[in-house]
């Protein structure tokens, strides 16, 4: 299984078109292989790794995801400081439960209040679909709300460990329109200024609306 992850990882270093946005997937890849990985991917930041139930996914980002990615972090680190809320961002950061197998590694993640092993908000960009559940793998992890960037629209989900039997095409999570972790946001606003191209200009928008 080591001889196909080190070809899955030789495929995405092999994309050389202009604004590459690769996903590239192996099944039947045991938890010690995909420590492994993560081991050998350390210090290449630029990759995101998905498993669940042994299936492996390596994602290599397209500059307009990393775009998108960027803005989320700037729009919401801003404000989280505006409005003097506690917070530790994440980023990145490899979330994993091997008695759970699964693991990922979201955009940006956010742990609200006080610091947590696992964040409370997971943000993933998707310009293309992949083949693993990420709303599962989340579960799996026990993360509070995740949100999806997807066709220049944001789309929320927050968990329900008290009724998931409601929600089972969703994982267990319910899709919402407002933020349960941060109600005042304006969803509409974040919407808006992540698609404005100039960085000044998106961020002088987002600080006037939310004064508003």
């Amino acid at each position: 299984m080591l001889n196909t992850l080190q070809e899955l990882i030789d495929k995405v270093e092999s994309v050389e078109t202009i604004d590459p946005e690769e996903r590239f997937t192996s099944d039947g890849v045991d938890w010690q292989d995909y420590k492994g990985l993560l081991t050998k991917l350390e210090n290449n930041s630029h990759y995101r790794i998905s498993y669940l139930d042994g299936v492996l996914e390596i994602l290599s980002p397209s500059s307009r995801h990393e775009k998108y990615k960027t803005r989320f972090s700037s729009l919401i680190e801003f404000y989280l400081f505006q409005k003097r809320i506690t917070h530790t961002p994440t980023g990145s950061t490899t979330l994993r439960k091997r008695f759970k197998q699964a693991g990922a590694e979201p955009d940006e993640s956010y742990s609200i209040g006080t610091e947590k092993a696992i964040p409370d908000l997971a943000i993933e960009v998707v310009v293309t679909s992949g083949s693993i559940n990420k709303l599962e793998v989340y579960r799996r992890l026990g993360v509070v709300e995740v949100w999806f960037w997807k066709n220049n629209r944001l789309e929320l989900y927050h968990l329900r460990e008290d009724t998931p039997g409601e929600f089972k095409e969703t994982c267990g999570y319910e899709q919402i329109t407002v933020s349960e972790l941060l109600p005042e946001l304006n969803i509409s606003l974040l919407e808006e200024c992540v698609l404005i191209p100039d960085q000044i200009k998106a961020l002088d928008t987002f600080e006037k609306g939310i004064w508003l």
